[in-house]
């Protein structure tokens, strides 16, 4: 097989440019969070959506706190605020790009390929709960308190 060096090169940079990118996603998404959240340890899920024009795609960051389903072109993210760490759970990108993360390709990656052999055998694994992820009906609580501070915000 002959590779183009300059075309490879490309490639290389522009995966590097996508960590930078998952990497500002998360710091917004720590930062903006609901102070309500308070130092309760949450999920970070980031999952493409098509745009109106039926073409452009954009991920939308949302802070959780219950873990979603697991889906591909989606990633999560677990932060434990009273640390600081943030802790990859999965990075499943579309199928037709499964191949490019194998091991011995420039764009290898551990995470990903453990992720899509997860997702493709042992989907009860990245849907269970984790160990100390809130009660449904603490979630309930303060997702409600959150909504009642947005309405009492919009009434002033």
């Amino acid at each position: 097989m002959k590779l183009n060096r300059l075309e490879t090169h490309d490639r290389l940079l522009e995966f590097k440019k996508q960590a930078d990118y998952i990497t500002q996603g998360c710091e917004d998404c720590i930062n903006k969070r609901p102070r309500e959240f308070k130092d309760h340890p949450f999920y970070i899920y980031a999952h493409a959506r098509t745009d109106d024009d039926g073409i452009s795609k954009r991920l939308i960051w949302q802070p959780r706190l219950s873990k979603p389903k697991p889906e591909t072109n989606s990633m999560l993210f677990r932060h434990y605020p009273k640390t600081g760490e943030t802790k990859i759970m999965w990075m499943i990108p579309e199928p037709h790009l499964w191949p490019q993360y194998k091991l011995g390709n420039v764009t290898e990656n551990a995470i990903v390929l453990e992720s899509i052999h997860n997702f493709k055998n042992k989907m009860k694994l990245l849907s269970q709960k984790e160990a100390d992820d809130l009660d449904d009906w603490q979630i309930d609580r303060i997702y409600t308190e959150i909504a009642n501070n947005m309405q009492s915000r919009l009434k002033i």
